[in-house]
């Protein structure tokens, strides 16, 4: 999974990002890396994996990743390449969601870009360069099917050009492709345009410090983006960036104990996380054993073939069976064999579909994934 980190200059998106990929660079049980300067890989915290791996005494952990892009050079003007506007929309076409950091405090030392504090203001700035972006690329298709579709010989392209104009209309008027009702027969369609106000948004609402620990509906600059954010169907999560920046640099004691005075049950980026894959509808599986235990994400409704398909290939062509146990349950009995007895490992085919936490083992014929 993908993330893209958008927002203005000084709305706290690079302390942001610095906090999320030091936090990752920091922890010793998860692995992280920099693919280059604007991208961090960063491990999804797990509980299940490291109980897994005390039970069957696994040498490694290798927990889900998500990787965070800090998408830069964004100002009024990028659809039109000002900035470094084209590199940013290419940038952004990549992701699978984005988390635009919005800045909801006042600093008389951090001057913003347009000397004033408006969030919706900051989101519509940015929206609006997206919008003029995606109504060009809907402008080109229109043209390149156009005189297929006005002969009305061509069916499918005209039913193409009937829904362009409506989506270059909704466009027009300043609204996102995401709010845009798309009838189930042209969702794949609309899935092909990949426009990138399609894509689902998180509102990361970054207060000061001493807001923290309030009622979010008593910050009025959050519940403006709230209010913003409910009328497209997008998150909101609200953080503090700086404190995750010092989050990030603290040794674990420390931090529990910050945590704790502030009354915060998880990390900003905890939360971020698991807003991010209900947002994008994923969910982990969890394979476990001496050499590892692993968590593999997949799309919610996958069924165990496809499942299997994530480790290698080989296991969904000559899938025969999976056997499922719950996490908790394997953890509560202590040992498969035990789950077994109990009556608590399921054997399931080629229709089952797959939940969150189930532990799976994987049974497969090699002569048929080999042909």
């Amino acid at each position: 999974m993908k993330l893209g980190v958008v927002g203005l200059p000084n709305v706290g998106k690079s302390t942001l990002f610095n906090a999320i990929t030091h936090a990752g660079a920091e922890c010793a049980n998860y692995p992280f890396c920099t693919i280059e300067p604007n991208v961090g890989v960063v491990a999804v915290p797990d509980e299940r994996l490291d109980k897994l791996a005390v039970l069957y005494d696994s040498k490694k952990i290798t927990p889900a990743i998500i990787e965070f892009v800090d998408i830069a050079g964004l100002v009024k003007g990028a659809s039109r390449g000002e900035g470094l506007g084209n590199k940013f929309l290419s940038h952004i076409r990549e992701v699978d969601a984005i988390v635009h950091v919005v800045r909801c405090f006042e600093d008389a030392n951090i001057t913003h870009v347009e000397n004033s504090i408006d969030p919706v203001r900051d989101i519509e700035t940015i929206n609006l360069e997206l919008i003029l972006s995606d109504m060009e690329a809907v402008q080109n298709r229109i043209g390149k099917i156009r005189n297929n579709a006005r002969g009305g010989a061509d069916k499918k392209a005209a039913e193409e050009y009937a829904f362009l104009e409506k989506l270059y209309a909704h466009l027009e008027s300043e609204k996102p492709a995401r709010t845009f009702e798309v009838p189930d027969e042209d969702a794949e369609f609309m899935r092909s345009l990949f426009l990138l106000t399609s894509k689902p948004v998180i509102y990361a609402a970054n207060i000061k410090e001493s807001d923290m620990g309030k009622p979010e509906d008593s910050l009025p600059y959050v519940v403006r983006v709230k209010e913003f954010a409910a009328k497209e169907g997008s998150e909101v999560l609200v953080i503090c960036a700086k404190t995750e920046e010092e989050l990030s640099q603290m040794e674990p004691e420390d931090k529990a104990v910050f945590m704790e005075e502030f009354g915060l049950g998880e990390s900003g980026l905890d939360r971020l996380i698991k807003k991010s894959y209900a947002l994008l509808g994923l969910i982990s599986y969890l394979t476990a054993g001496e050499k590892e235990a692993r968590a593999w994400t997949i799309t919610k409704g996958t069924k165990a073939p496809q499942a299997a398909g994530k480790i290698h290939s080989d296991f969904e062509k000559g899938f025969i069976r999976a056997d499922v146990v719950n996490w908790e349950t394997l953890v509560e009995l202590g040992s498969v064999a035990a789950a077994k007895e109990k009556g608590k490992v399921r054997s399931e085919g080629k229709e089952y579909v797959m939940q969150d936490g189930d532990v799976v083992e994987y049974y497969f014929n090699v002569s048929k994934s080999s042909k």
